[in-house]
C-alpha cells in the first residue's frame, strides 16, 4: 500500500495557500447559486474571498440556521446546489435535520481516513455504524470502496450474529462506535471463535486510551476519526497518533465561543469548517465542538493542520437567575471594551441563590467601570473579578457553570 492516500496530503504550506486562493472565490460562487447561501452570504462578492483572512469575515452558519432553512425550504433549505432528487440518498439526524449524501467515490472524504489507517484492497469491513436514517453507515461504506476494500453492511446491534459473520467470512476491519468492538470481541470469546481484526476505524464516540490499548493487546490498531454528518470528514488520525490531521477537503478555524473570531494558535476555541463539496458547500458551519490547533505537522509525513480532537461543546448556554446566558452575549460585553482580552461567566449558588460572577482579564483596576457593561450585556448584575490577562484556563469556556444539579 502507498503511504499516503493521494499527494495533496503532503503539500507544502504555501502550496496549500495558494491551491485556496484559487479555489475559494470559484466555490462562493458556486455556493451563491443556492439560495439559501446566497441569503446567508448577501453583499459578498466571492472574488475577494482569496485567503483564510478573508473567510473569517464572513458570517457564521450555524445548526440552528440549518433547521430554521429547511422548515422553509424542505429539505435542504436551499443550501445544496443541486435539488434533492439528484443525490443518491437524503438522511434524517435529530432535530429533524436532513443531509444529502452520494455514492460518488470518496463523497464524504472518510477514504483519506480509512487509507491512513491501514484499510485496502485485501481487507473486509464489518461496518457497524447504523445503515437506518442517519447518514455513518453509508459515510463509512463510501471510505472502504474509495480504498477498494469490501463490505459486510452489519448495522449495529445483533451481537452474536456479528459474532458468526465476522468468524464465517474472516472480518479484518472494525468500522463503528469506539466502545462496540470491545462487546464483539467479549461476545466472540464466550462462543469460543477466534476473530481475524487487525485494524479498527471509530468515530461517534469518545476513544479512551486505556480501551484503545485493550485493543492493541488483542493485536488490533485502533485510529479514530472526526466526522459529522453535515461535513463528511473534518480530521483523522494516522499511524502516528499525535493530534488529528484536518482533512484536505475542509478549511478548518478555531474561532472564540459565540463569535467568529479566529482564536490565536493553540487556544481552545469552537471548531468552525468550510467545505469544499461542490454539491453541499458548507460555508463557514459552526460545529459546536471545541478543539484547539496543534505546532507543527505529524511526524507520518501529511502536512496539514492538526487538532487536538474533541475537547467538549462550546454552546454552554446556561440560565441564571431565571435568565439565559450566551457565549454570544459575553463575546458582545469584551468587544464594547477594548481594555478587556478575554472574560468568562462563572454560574455558583449561594444558599438557595445563584451568583454570577464575572472574571475579566484586564490591566484595568476599578471593577466599578465594568458594571453597567455587564448588565447592558448580560441583562443583570454580577460580581466582578478583575484578573491579569492571560491567567483565565485555556478550555474554550465563557461560561462556567460550577452548580450542582444532583
Amino acid at each position: 500500500m502507498v503511504e499516503h492516500f493521494d499527494e495533496l496530503e503532503t503539500r507544502s504550506a504555501d502550496a496549500r495557500e495558494a491551491s485556496l486562493a484559487e479555489c475559494l472565490p470559484a466555490l462562493i460562487g458556486a455556493a451563491m447559486r443556492a439560495p439559501g447561501i446566497a441569503a446567508h452570504l448577501e453583499g459578498v462578492d466571492p472574488s475577494s474571498v482569496t485567503s483564510r483572512a478573508a473567510l473569517a469575515k464572513l458570517p457564521v452558519l450555524r445548526k440552528s440556521d440549518l433547521g430554521a432553512a429547511q422548515k422553509g425550504a424542505p429539505p435542504f433549505g436551499g443550501l445544496t446546489t443541486k435539488p434533492a432528487h439528484a443525490f443518491a440518498h437524503i438522511f434524517q439526524s435529530p432535530g429533524p435535520i436532513y443531509e444529502p449524501g452520494d455514492v460518488s467515490r470518496d463523497w464524504w472524504r472518510l477514504g483519506r481516513f480509512a487509507h491512513a489507517a491501514g484499510v485496502g484492497p485485501g481487507d473486509i469491513v464489518q461496518n457497524c455504524f447504523g445503515y437506518h436514517l442517519t447518514p455513518a453507515g453509508m459515510m463509512f461504506e463510501n471510505a472502504a470502496r474509495a480504498v477498494g476494500a469490501a463490505v459486510l453492511p452489519a448495522g449495529t446491534g445483533q451481537t452474536e450474529l456479528q459474532v458468526r459473520a465476522a468468524a464465517d467470512i474472516g472480518t479484518t476491519c472494525y468500522a463503528g462506535t469506539p466502545d462496540y468492538l470491545r462487546i464483539i470481541l467479549e461476545k466472540a470469546e464466550e462462543m469460543g471463535e477466534r476473530l481475524k481484526i487487525t485494524k479498527a476505524t471509530v468515530s461517534g464516540g469518545a476513544l479512551f486510551p486505556s480501551l484503545r490499548q485493550s485493543y492493541a493487546d488483542r493485536g488490533i490498531s485502533c485510529l479514530q476519526c472526526y466526522a459529522t454528518a453535515d461535513l463528511g470528514n473534518i480530521a483523522y488520525e494516522s499511524a502516528a497518533m499525535e493530534g488529528m490531521i484536518v482533512d484536505e477537503g475542509v478549511i478548518v478555524e478555531i474561532v472564540r465561543p459565540g463569535t467568529g473570531d479566529p482564536v490565536a494558535p493553540g487556544e481552545v476555541g469552537e471548531v468552525v469548517v468550510t467545505t469544499l463539496n461542490p454539491d453541499y458547500p458548507l460555508i463557514r458551519f459552526a460545529t459546536g465542538d471545541l478543539s484547539a490547533v496543534m505546532d507543527g505537522i505529524s511526524p507520518c509525513g501529511r502536512t496539514n493542520m492538526r487538532i487536538k480532537g474533541w475537547m467538549g461543546r462550546a454552546d454552554q448556554t446556561t440560565k441564571i437567575k431565571g435568565m439565559f446566558v450566551r457565549p454570544e452575549q459575553v463575546a458582545a460585553f469584551v468587544a464594547a471594551h477594548a481594555e478587556i482580552s478575554r472574560a468568562r461567566v462563572v454560574a455558583t449558588r449561594e444558599g438557595e441563590m445563584d451568583v454570577m460572577t464575572v472574571q475579566i482579564e484586564t490591566e484595568a483596576s476599578d471593577p466599578a467601570r465594568f458594571d453597567s457593561g455587564i448588565r447592558e450585556a448580560l441583562k443583570m448584575k454580577g460580581v466582578i473579578e478583575l484578573v491579569a490577562p492571560g491567567s483565565l484556563p485555556n478550555d474554550g469556556k465563557v461560561i462556567d457553570d460550577q452548580r450542582k444539579y444532583d
